[in-house]
């Protein structure tokens, strides 16, 4: 069982930065691909971020490329979601969640293929 708890949301302007975490514990961080959700009010939610167990792969959504990084120490249990250049529409809940898989460098844009999830952290960004 692993355990996910997300930090670093908040209200920025636009065009600001955050970086969010995901410290995970419970379970073999490394045995696990990890990726970035979010949820804005009245939407599915969407993909936004994965990384591969090793942190060599690494794939983004269309609405975030360019703008958003993600990232991740294994020694420390924790995933990172660097977003730049924040926008109005980045507004929702983010969520970090945790792919068991046996092959490095496979990662997942399907919110279904994901085992465990945190609680989620709201970002707002003001215009």
């Amino acid at each position: 069982q692993v355990q996910l708890v997300e930090s670093g949301g908040g209200l920025v302007q636009a065009g600001g930065s955050l970086r969010l975490s995901c410290a995970a514990s419970g379970g073999s961080f490394s045995g696990y691909a990890m990726g970035w959700f979010r949820q804005a009010p009245g939407k599915e939610r969407e993909f936004v971020a994965a990384i591969s167990k090793s942190g060599g792969v690494t794939y983004y959504g269309d609405s975030v490329k360019g703008r958003f990084t993600i990232s991740r120490d294994n020694a420390k249990n924790t995933v990172y979601l660097q977003m730049n250049s924040l926008k109005p529409g980045d507004t929702a809940v983010y969520y970090c969640a945790a792919d068991w898989t046996y092959y490095n460098g496979i990662i997942s844009v399907d919110q279904h293929e994901y085992d465990y999830w945190g609680q989620g952290t709201q970002v707002t960004v003001s215009s």
